[in-house]
């Protein structure tokens, strides 16, 4: 990446979206585990899972206060700098945007108050009742930002004002049920469930080793197996369906995660091993599964799936199709406010969808339509994003996918068995160990699904070059140091706080005492201690 101002914006924001998505998916899935918990207290009155609620509750509350810290600032960078971005797709984006900011600091942060002081104030039903709307609102919350994120990479239900030189809405419907927004919501969510149910696990394998809080531990691990192994199958099923999606939308961000330079017969092959090359072009050493990539890609036998060379033809064609437009935007715009000639309008309406590719020449001239067919070529080739990280990244995601699902399927399975008691220690060291995998795992989804739409800041309409604010590096690069410094800051409060509550452990109160004295179920007073 060049550190000029597109390289240093474009790393400021992946810098703080990737600290943020630090906390994000913890949150998603301890809000419902936290549910989970307290409908069995409800339903069984053991007061072992009101202890395990407001437990598991107490660490949800510490990341949950990290993740609407280290949030804001993403929302105002959109204005500060990526400018013409918020100017041209504002109308769209700037909505669902809003959307999550008052689900995020209005409803979230109310039915989070309730959860935490409601619980002497409240019956138990409309605890549960304020638990799982928790649960509800912090996923919906979620649903909004990727509905955004969603339309980033498959702008649908919108189309250019030419006159104001603004995207705005035709069909808010097409906006919401975006296929690709809802698959990377699904995912997503899925993603942040696995990532809270190894955290559950792990930390409650710790304190098996330990001898601490076992009956908290067995109940919390039994729970985390379970809802793990649901969890981390639905991420992979879900992966397949955006990886179907990509096919559909973003060919050459499917090109690249493949490194498949060329198109290859139907059905492709998946490429499980190898060495991408960017400048030869190629994949040195590669291995091949048959047909496994056509499948996935397209779901069929017959269907190609295109190589990136081929894609970059293909760019080259839309580049030219795009200055059409780019030079039918200038008599446009001469009419001012003035009604469009319908011939003119025609015209442009019929190249307007590969604007976005004329506008990949800002980068080498001022005016398109002066580029050389050599700019034209290197324009081209700019559609394709960095292979080689791709193509590591996400076989690094899909191999922890699946040991995900190998460890929760065994924890699963002494659980069931109620074999918790006789569990090899190793694999309880297994699980403490794998505790900050997920977190890899969910950093390199983002990763694939961000890196991979470069050059595009909206797919095939808007140019990351474009999208800048007109700042100075200096400011930036400024403002970068900072961010990093102050989230990394705040990462080592978090830690050091999750640790403290942890080694804590859960802590009784008056009602817990009463509850333990009075239920049939109570637990052996030595028991009830820890």
């Amino acid at each position: 990446m060049d550190l000029d101002i597109v390289g240093l914006s474009r790393l400021q924001f992946a810098a703080t979206a990737l600290y943020h998505f630090l906390f994000v998916p913890l949150t998603l899935g301890l809000a419902v585990i936290l549910g989970i918990m307290e409908t069995v207290y409800v339903m069984t009155q053991r007061p072992i899972w009101r202890q395990m609620t407001k437990f598991w509750g107490t660490l949800f509350g510490i990341n949950f206060a990290l993740g609407v810290a280290t949030g804001i600032v993403m929302e105002f960078q959109f204005g500060m700098n990526w400018s013409y971005y918020s100017h041209y797709v504002g109308d769209i984006f700037g909505a669902p945007l809003a959307i999550e900011g008052l689900m995020a600091f209005f409803l979230e942060a109310t039915l989070v108050g309730l959860f935490f002081f409601g619980w002497e104030r409240l019956s138990k039903v409309k605890h549960l009742i304020v638990t799982w709307a928790m649960a509800l609102g912090t996923n919906f919350s979620a649903l909004w930002i990727l509905i955004a994120n969603g339309w980033m990479q498959n702008p649908a239900g919108a189309a250019l004002n030419p006159q104001t030189m603004r995207m705005e809405v035709t069909s808010f419907a097409e906006v919401l049920f975006n296929p690709v927004a809802q698959a990377k919501f699904v995912h997503t969510v899925s993603a942040g469930y696995t990532v809270a149910a190894l955290f559950v696990l792990g930390v409650s394998a710790w304190y098996l080793l330990k001898g601490r809080h076992v009956d908290l531990a067995k109940r919390s691990l039994t729970v985390a197996a379970s809802f793990g192994l649901a969890a981390s199958l639905s991420v992979v099923v879900l992966g397949d369906e955006s990886g179907y999606l990509s096919g559909e939308h973003q060919s050459m961000k499917l090109a690249a995660v493949e490194a498949m330079w060329e198109t290859e017969p139907a059905p492709a092959s998946f490429t499980a091993f190898g060495f991408p090359d960017q400048e030869a072009r190629e994949t040195h050493y590669a291995v091949h599964i048959p047909w496994v990539m056509g499948l996935i890609g397209t779901r069929s036998l017959d269907t190609q799936i295109p190589g990136i060379k081929n894609l970059v033809e293909q760019a080259k064609g839309r580049i030219q199709n795009g200055l059409i437009a780019y030079d039918l935007l200038d008599e446009i715009r001469a009419h001012g406010h003035q009604p469009i000639p319908a011939e003119v309008r025609a015209r442009f309406d019929a190249h307007s969808g590969d604007l976005g590719h004329a506008l990949l020449l800002k980068r080498y001239v001022d005016d398109p339509r002066q580029a050389t067919a050599a700019q034209i070529e290197q324009a081209a080739w700019d559609t394709v994003p960095q292979v080689a990280p791709l193509f590591w990244t996400f076989r690094v995601m899909v191999g922890l996918g699946f040991f995900f699902i190998l460890l929760t399927l065994v924890f699963f399975w002494h659980t069931a068995r109620h074999q918790i008691d006789t569990m090899p220690r190793w694999l309880l060291r297994v699980a403490v160990w794998s505790i900050p995998l997920p977190w890899i795992a969910a950093e390199c989804g983002w990763f694939v699904a961000e890196f991979g739409r470069q050059p595009w800041a909206i797919e095939g309409v808007l140019p990351v070059a474009v999208a800048v604010s007109n700042l100075s590096a200096t400011t930036v690069l400024g403002t970068l140091l900072g961010f990093v410094a102050i989230y990394t800051v705040l990462l080592i409060v978090e830690m050091k706080l999750m640790l403290k509550a942890i080694r804590k452990g859960p802590q009784l109160d008056e009602q817990d005492r009463a509850e333990l004295q009075t239920s049939p179920h109570a637990l052996p007073q030595q028991s009830a201690a820890f």
